[in-house]
């Protein structure tokens, strides 16, 4: 009854506010609320958002309070907030415990300004595009691209002020795809702006494919027990584990690497055509969904998410492009696997080597003798699996593998980008 603690008082909203939206306010005490006020400045005029009193003391109470019409018209840069509360404390000399507290904010109810500067004219299914555009706002706080499938591209710092780029995927497995700039400030005003590129379906492989006891006590059994599967597990289980359990544990670890994007402005992208493996040939593609029947049953399923080449046995991998090793181990599935980093979210990937010549940290030029094919992990032949990936996503190496795609979407988009800023 003479307890001693003031009401205690705490504003959700940050030091930025729209007056669009409300004031959240609460205010709670351990003997009860008697009264509370809450007044807004603007200026030289004072409003009052709410004044209340109880004949029974309320333990708390959430406010949502909005700014009346007429602080709108003042336009005022500034506000400041007073809330005042008494409890039901007897302390005080039956006065009670009374709090006080001001909080100024930056009035912002602007929108950030967002426009594209230039893009690509398309992306197919499982391919890749690129994205360059303006966005202004004095409190900017968020910035990225949202995309219809649930996937954040973050743009990176481009040319000049206030400019940004960013390379975008679209997934083998989605079937739909759709691309919006967002931009949000610290008051909450948020701008959406959407990509404008034509969509191009493409069909990939699907591959019906029977399990025989051979293919399944080779390979599959030895990788499956290596990881942990009891000896006398039946086959299927060990299959289900390789081709499920094991893949995803793996693919999480390439997805967790490769979404690192560095945020230091770029001021353009002189990428040319990836060619890992001199004269390889083709022998199995990005993109193919394969399904697999055991006596007739479905029993499992996944994406190759990779296009794998094959040559002489322990060929030799060279790099195209410089880059960086963020990754050069044994990564199950994907067996002996070194990653580069190519800068702008764009990664490769090379799997199943037989021996790494890099390590982690290496920065590599155009031409160097990375690693050798080979059988480790989950291949059946000495081969290359070669991917290539945007910021954590899979996308079609042949794109990237072709001179006039490069330059049609990628360094012709920059360079149209550069002139355009350069006259605004």
């Amino acid at each position: 009854m003479f307890e001693r603690n003031a009401p205690e008082i705490s504003v959700e909203n940050s030091e930025y506010w729209n007056p669009k939206k409300p004031l959240i306010v609460k205010i709670k005490d351990q003997s009860g609320l008697l009264s509370y006020k809450v007044s807004l400045q603007s200026g030289s005029e004072t409003f009052v958002l709410a004044d209340e009193q109880f004949a029974v003391p309320q333990a708390e109470q959430v406010l949502e309070l909005k700014a009346p019409r007429r602080a709108f018209a003042l336009k005022s840069d500034s506000v400041i907030v007073t809330i005042e509360a008494t409890d039901a404390s007897k302390w005080n000399f039956l006065a009670g415990n009374r709090a006080f507290v001001q909080k100024k904010f930056v009035v912002d109810s602007k929108r950030p300004s967002v426009g594209i500067v230039s893009n690509s004219y398309k992306i197919s299914k499982g391919g890749s595009a690129i994205a360059i555009f303006k966005a202004e706002d004095s409190n900017l706080d968020k910035l990225y691209i949202e995309t219809s499938f649930g996937k954040r591209f973050k743009p990176i710092p481009f040319y000049k002020e206030g400019y940004y780029i960013s390379l975008l995927a679209w997934p083998v497995q989605e079937s739909s795809f759709r691309a919006s700039i967002i931009a949000t400030d610290l008051a909450g005003n948020r701008t959406k702006t959407n990509i404008p590129l034509y969509l191009k379906d493409r069909k990939y492989r699907i591959s019906k494919i029977k399990l025989s006891d051979r293919f399944l006590n080779g390979k599959v059994s030895e990788l499956a027990e290596e990881y942990g599967v009891e000896e006398n597990a039946d086959l299927i289980t060990k299959f289900k584990f390789v081709n499920e359990e094991l893949r995803e544990k793996n693919e999480e670890l390439i997805h967790k690497i490769t979404s690192k994007v560095d945020d230091t402005q770029i001021d353009s992208f002189g990428i040319s055509t990836f060619y890992p493996l001199r004269n390889g040939k083709k022998v199995a593609s990005f993109g193919d969904h394969r399904i697999y029947f055991y006596n007739g049953a479905k029993v499992s399923e996944s994406w190759h998410l990779g296009l794998d080449l094959a040559n002489v046995k322990m060929g030799k991998i060279k790099v195209s492009n410089p880059g960086e090793i963020v990754f050069a181990e044994e990564n199950g599935i994907y067996g002996n696997m070194p990653i580069l980093a190519h800068g702008l979210g764009l990664y490769t990937l090379y799997g199943h080597c037989s021996s790494l010549n890099v390590k982690e940290g290496d920065h590599v030029s155009s031409g160097e003798h990375i690693a050798n094919t080979g059988t480790s992990g989950y291949a059946m032949g000495d081969h290359l699996h070669f991917g290539v990936l945007v910021q954590g996503v899979e996308v079609r190496p042949e794109e990237w593998m072709d001179r006039q795609w490069i330059r049609l979407n990628v360094t012709d988009v920059i360079k149209d980008a550069r002139k355009i800023i350069d006259r605004q």
